[in-house]
């Protein structure tokens, strides 16, 4: 499994995401893929951090306190491999320009998939 799905299934696959939907007026219809409504990022996250205690990690800017939340290895190794699923042509070096990088290309690629990102996270 690639980094990027590993970070995507831990919020979209989170208890609090399944809250977001709002109720339908139309119980008889099975929503599929293209209806189901948008994973609210920045909630899930948030609920993520609070089951956990509330640890002291800025996800909301920062790949690594991002992964730590989400109990994926934060290694080098491990942002090295997101640089290249997520397409980021400068060194590969753990700096934190690439670390910047990663963390709203990462943001983005969760709104790009159905998330709905805060825009503090997407800047």
């Amino acid at each position: 499994m690639s980094i990027f799905s590993a970070i995507k299934n831990a919020i979209f696959g989170h208890p609090a995401a399944a809250q977001a939907a709002p109720e339908s007026a139309e119980a008889t219809t099975a929503p599929t893929q293209e209806q189901a409504a948008p994973v609210d990022v920045g909630a899930v996250l948030s609920q993520i951090s609070a089951d956990k205690g509330n640890p002291d990690l800025n996800y909301q800017t920062s790949i690594v306190d991002l992964m730590k939340l989400l109990g994926i290895d934060s290694s080098l190794s491990n942002r090295e491999e997101l640089a290249t699923e997520l397409g980021y042509t400068g060194e590969k070096n753990g700096s934190a320009e690439m670390n910047l990088w990663l963390h709203r290309a990462t943001m983005q690629q969760l709104a790009d998939n159905g998330g709905r990102v805060p825009a503090n996270m997407l800047a």
